[in-house]
């Protein structure tokens, strides 16, 4: 199976059942209005794993994203600190990537954590929060919230 970079950080079997969560996850995605499925997975930096897919919503904005979904749930049961997170698709020519929001979300729980952009057939490409958003909207022109 061919990678883009090599998963440096985590170990094969924690890399592929991350991997396994988020394909897992996809299949529940509530997506009536686009039939875009994403499904994410999250590993604290504890080994506990949490899952999510899209809610779309006929309003637009409502809707929320696998990524933002995982987090949140990880967050929900006092999770913090995150070593990698895995997203899902249907794409079959381009590896998944987070949007900007979620990009932003990510960011606030660090920057040296790896994302996982998959295809179906296995592959993935492995970046770093900092890599994939490197200046936080916070420090653009903003007074940093202490």
């Amino acid at each position: 199976m061919a990678h883009e970079r090599p998963a440096s950080a985590l170990e094969p079997e924690l890399v592929q059942r991350l991997l396994l969560s988020c394909r897992e996850a996809k299949k529940s995605a509530y997506c009536p209005y686009s039939h875009f499925r994403v499904g994410a997975a999250i590993l604290t930096r504890d080994g506990r794993i949490f899952s999510g897919c899209n809610v779309e919503n006929i309003c637009y904005p409502l809707g929320v994203c696998a990524e933002r979904t995982a987090i949140q749930k990880a967050i929900s049961e006092g999770h913090r600190e995150f070593r990698a997170i895995a997203i899902s698709s249907d794409m079959q020519d381009d590896f998944i990537s987070p949007c900007g929001a979620c990009r932003q979300v990510m960011r606030e729980f660090g920057t040296n954590w790896s994302v996982y952009m998959t295809k179906p057939d296995g592959t993935y490409v492995v970046r770093t929060v900092l890599e994939l958003l490197p200046v936080p909207f916070g420090s653009i022109g903003w007074r940093k919230i202490q």
